[in-house]
């Protein structure tokens, strides 16, 4: 795989979350009550895709569910965790910013799934480790490596967050990747009655290769992530890793 030697980066900075909410991140206990509940959530997911999309599915059969991965999605708008959980073989446990939280209903729904709440742009060791810690308990988790949802509809440079979990826990990265759920394109869509056409893409697991250099090794790690989510996608998706398969 050709790659630049400079890193891409983003000219508009990448969010940092107001202040600081004394929430303490918790590896959510896999009770009956939130199973049920998790299992209602992703019928109800099933049911929206099939009534707004018509959706394509790839590479269901990379998805492990007996041994822990780092999954890595590429963000596009709200109706993409939609579409995750409503095809993925079980629902992995979600890092999601904090500012989530303070929406009503939303935040109630994603505190019972379990979500592990992460203040970004700040050193949030709370979220870190209880990240690794689903990891080395063998659990699938899964983070938008860019950070927030692209402001373009395109890849915009990945955040060496994902990265550092991968190599620090030692466990393969998930590539998963969708189309076509940019927020305004399914409301525009919905408006008038239509169906938007998506795609869920899942490659094969790879490990993030190790260097003596933690620096280095966590430039390198976004890398491989990001020009591996970028070959999954159409070129018009690629934005700043355009780069990617020429």
């Amino acid at each position: 795989m050709e790659s630049m030697q400079k890193t891409p980066s983003s000219p508009i900075p990448k969010p940092v979350s107001a202040g600081w909410q004394p929430v303490q991140p918790r590896l959510p206990s896999l009770t009956w009550n939130r199973r049920l509940f998790r299992t209602f959530i992703r019928w109800v997911c099933r049911i929206a895709v099939r009534l707004c999309t018509r959706s394509t599915v790839h590479g269901i059969e990379n998805y492990p569910l007996q041994n822990p991965a780092l999954v890595v999605i590429n963000h596009l708008g709200d109706p993409d965790g939609i579409l995750l959980l409503a095809y993925l073989p079980e629902f992995p446990e979600v890092i999601g910013k904090i500012e989530l939280r303070n929406i009503s209903v939303l935040g109630w729904v994603m505190d019972g799934l379990g979500t592990i709440w992460v203040h970004r742009g700040q050193p949030d060791r709370r979220a870190i480790t209880t990240a690794l810690e689903a990891l080395l308990k063998g659990r699938r988790v899964i983070i938008a490596p860019e950070g927030r949802e692209s402001l373009t509809g395109m890849l915009e440079p990945g955040t060496d967050g994902a990265a550092y979990l991968a190599l620090k826990a030692g466990v393969p990265v998930l590539p998963v990747t969708v189309t076509g759920t940019e927020t305004r394109r399914v409301l525009g869509n919905l408006k008038h009655l239509r169906r938007t056409t998506v795609t869920l893409t899942v490659g094969p697991l790879f490990f993030l290769q190790q260097h003596a250099d933690r620096q280095e090794a966590l430039r390198q790690g976004t890398r491989q992530i990001m020009e591996t989510l970028a070959l999954q996608l159409p070129p018009e998706y690629r934005g700043v890793y355009s780069y990617v398969g020429k």
